[in-house]
């Protein structure tokens, strides 16, 4: 672990000594947050029963969501019910009403009780494609991008009539264009410029909404986008990466203009309250995971989400898969996007047994009743159609804001990215 980490000072202000062990114990949470961010991974495949060893939090900050660390946090049920958007929410004492869904007619996609077996003529179909009786490979990673793994877990692949495998690597971008993994579920934000710089990967369905937000200190002037106005902002994986993505859609919302008038820059996750501390960024693009228990305590405060009500029809993830691979075998893609669906209906359906199984598994970390509130915001499982209007507008967004710079034709880029599958 870095040795920065052993000097890092919390909060300002704390200058009455009866308050000495209150910021001792804040040190040393967050001390064992940032262990956790600092593991390292490598590439492996495993059957289901590895899985459980095998997956750790968002280790290599490739955009995936960070498990939650922490065993002892507070969740208040009483503050979950009507939907507040995210300033309301943290600075309200309610910060638990962020993670209620806002309500939305035709967003999910329903599953449940779907029947994966193949058809007489879909088993046909499967014959004559050359991937089959090939092992579906998919890439395994924890949280809210767990869909393809929990699918392996309950044993959908095998009910559509497939076999199945677990790989772990350093990008599941990476992965997935170079074939060594058949379906993966990640950002819209990771994937989509990508794309159209001829990475082959496509879009097969809608995985959840939300899941980053934005934050700032709790105790700082900053109480809205429009503040942070001529300051520097973190995305902490990188420029022109998913958090940058995410990062410019959210000011430009407020109309802000995220090339001109803020300052992106990167600085880690792990030393994001630090820079803050010291007056280096205002804000951080932070997984709500991350940060849900560092509002709770009073350290963190969150100004803009893609919980807000505003994004509530826009999708976050998707589910992803070599594109010549869904070209070459449409009918056994279309079963294995039905199979990761049929796992995102259950994680909807179910938040309080899935997250027991995420958690049981190794796929979700830290506190049960925080975990279960989470999943639940993210709603897993999305409507085609609603999947197809909210990544067309993003796409369009991403062309305004320069973030594709090398295609400005919307239906040509949705022509590479999308490839509805489901009939």
């Amino acid at each position: 672990m870095r040795d920065q980490v052993s000097k890092i000072v919390l909060r300002r202000g704390f200058e009455n000594k009866k308050n000495k062990g209150e910021r001792i114990m804040k040190k040393k949470k967050i001390l064992a947050l940032f262990l956790v961010l600092a593991m390292s991974c490598s590439m492996m495949a495993c059957s289901k029963k590895d899985d459980k060893q095998s997956i750790a939090g968002d280790t290599n900050n490739d955009g995936q969501i960070d498990m939650g660390t922490e065993d002892d946090v507070e969740v208040d049920e009483e503050n979950k019910g009507e939907h507040l958007d995210s300033f309301e929410a943290s600075t309200s004492g309610k910060w638990e009403a962020m993670f209620t869904p806002v309500e939305m007619e035709g967003r999910a996609i329903d599953m449940a009780n779907f029947d994966l077996t193949p058809t007489k003529e879909e088993l046909e179909a499967m014959k004559k494609e050359p991937a089959y009786g090939q092992k579906v490979l998919y890439y395994m990673a924890d949280g809210c991008t767990a869909g393809p793994t929990v699918a392996a877990h309950l044993g959908y692949y095998e009910e559509a009539g497939l076999e199945s495998e677990g790989v772990k690597g350093n990008s599941y971008t990476e992965a997935l264009g170079n074939n060594q993994a058949t379906v993966a579920v990640g950002h819209i934000a990771t994937m989509l410029v990508p794309i159209t710089n001829n990475v082959d990967i496509t879009f097969t369905g809608g995985a959840h909404i939300g899941c980053k937000s934005l934050y700032v200190l709790a105790d700082s002037e900053y109480e809205t986008t429009e503040d942070l106005k001529g300051t520097s902002i973190s995305v902490p994986n990188g420029i022109g990466k998913s958090d940058y993505n995410i990062t410019c859609l959210l000011l430009d919302a407020d109309g802000i203009n995220p090339q001109k008038d803020v300052n992106l820059t990167a600085v880690s996750a792990d030393a994001c309250l630090t820079a803050m501390t010291n007056g280096e960024i205002s804000a951080a693009l932070l997984s709500d995971t991350f940060a849900y228990g560092l509002v709770k305590d009073g350290t963190l405060k969150c100004v803009r989400s893609l919980l807000d009500e505003d994004f509530a029809d826009e999708n976050c993830c998707m589910i992803a898969m070599n594109r010549t691979f869904t070209k070459e075998n449409p009918v056994i893609s279309k079963k294995i996007t039905q199979a990761v669906q049929k796992a995102h209906a259950y994680m909807r359906d179910n938040p309080e047994e899935a997250t027991k199984m995420l958690i049981d598994q190794g796929w979700n970390g830290g506190d049960y009743e925080m975990n279960v509130m989470l999943n639940n915001s993210l709603q897993f499982g999305l409507d085609q159609d609603f999947t197809e209007v909210s990544l067309k507008d993003v796409v369009e967004k991403y062309v305004k804001l320069g973030l594709i710079q090398n295609m400005d034709d919307v239906d040509e880029i949705m022509s590479l990215a999308w490839t509805p599958v489901l009939d």
